[in-house]
């Protein structure tokens, strides 16, 4: 991708040889490579401002193997990010760099229909500065977690420390661990899912196991208590894609429990034994969201040289389903 001195991005992509015939708007918006609606997309090949070997193709063309497609994408009109006074918990911080645990339910940053409420929201009222190498709407913001995923983030003070962060998480430096609740038993005591991601052609929010338009994806996983119904387990990301654990354990038959999108709720529990349906219909009322808790981080401190590891208890949510599992669900 280039950028021109007006902001305006020019995007190319080879289409790949094994492609089957798919029409231009539905393959750039599951594309990995840009993160543009369908619906744009076709304003903008409306505009002419998407080529396809250098000529003008209508929404309905239908991509080949090799095709090189421009995508030229005007700057949209920058949104101010409003600070806001919602509560933080900010377990480690200093001159450069904090660590916060994000709560279940909030966004990590501002993106289309949430513009308020989000942590970089919260941030700008409680840090004085923030990195600005991730964007306007994302100061500070290393790496994200999924809205209904709870845990820890770092979050970046200065343009330095943001770039040698994203080193480390680049070349897999910084450990991410999470706790997951997952539908059904995995076959192996521990493992490792190797599945390319990329995003669905039927819908462009969900991500799934693909080889067209993905990337490698790599998931490690340890069990750690066998209930039932439910595997308990622990999980560390060698990559980090949109969705990574909730797609893999989706793909392997186990969506992660709660899990509204990729088939953690009423879809998976629909075939479950009927003696276990009343105990799942309790559990599923306690957890709204998937079973999902990034509960430990490390990291080397960009200035210090020092290892940060921090921990975070599982949510009360979390917990009071692990609870219950114990006492009636062994």
């Amino acid at each position: 991708m280039t950028d021109t001195s007006d902001n305006t991005a020019i995007i190319t992509i080879t289409v790949p040889q094994d492609i089957f015939p798919i029409r231009i708007d539905r393959f750039l918006a599951s594309s990995s490579e840009i993160d543009i609606t369908r619906t744009r997309i076709q304003k903008l090949i409306a505009e002419g401002l998407i080529t396809v070997n250098g000529s003008m193709v209508s929404k309905k063309y239908e991509v080949k193997s090799n095709d090189v497609i421009t995508v030229t994408v005007p700057p949209t009109q920058p949104r101010t990010v409003v600070s806001e006074n919602i509560p933080l918990s900010i377990v480690y911080e200093d001159d450069y760099l904090l660590v916060v645990d994000k709560p279940a339910g909030m966004v990590t940053h501002p993106g289309a229909g949430n513009y308020r409420g989000t942590l970089v929201n919260a941030l700008m009222h409680h840090v004085a500065t923030l990195a600005g190498g991730a964007g306007e709407d994302r100061p500070g913001i290393v790496h994200r977690l999924d809205k209904n995923t709870s845990g820890l983030l770092v979050v970046a003070r200065t343009d330095e420390v943001y770039l040698k962060l994203q080193k480390q998480l680049q070349a897999r430096e910084m450990k991410r661990t999470y706790y997951a609740l997952v539908c059904g038993h995995v076959k192996e005591e521990a493992g490792t899912i190797d599945a390319p991601i990329g995003r669905s052609l039927h819908n462009r929010k969900k991500m799934v196991v693909t080889n067209i338009n993905s990337r490698e994806a790599r998931t490690n996983y340890q069990l750690i208590e066998r209930y039932r119904s439910y595997d308990f387990i622990k999980v560390s990301l060698q990559t980090g894609r949109t969705h990574q654990i909730r797609v893999h354990f989706a793909h392997l038959g186990h969506p992660v429990f709660g899990d509204p999108e990729y088939g953690g709720r009423e879809k998976w529990h629909r075939g479950m034994f009927a003696p276990e349906r009343p105990l799942a219909k309790k559990l599923l009322a306690i957890m709204p969201r998937q079973a999902l808790h990034a509960y430990r981080l490390s990291f080397t401190h960009p200035i210090t040289g020092e290892v940060i590891t921090i921990e975070s208890p599982l949510p009360d949510d979390f917990a009071a389903v692990l609870s219950i599992l114990q006492s009636e669900g062994q």
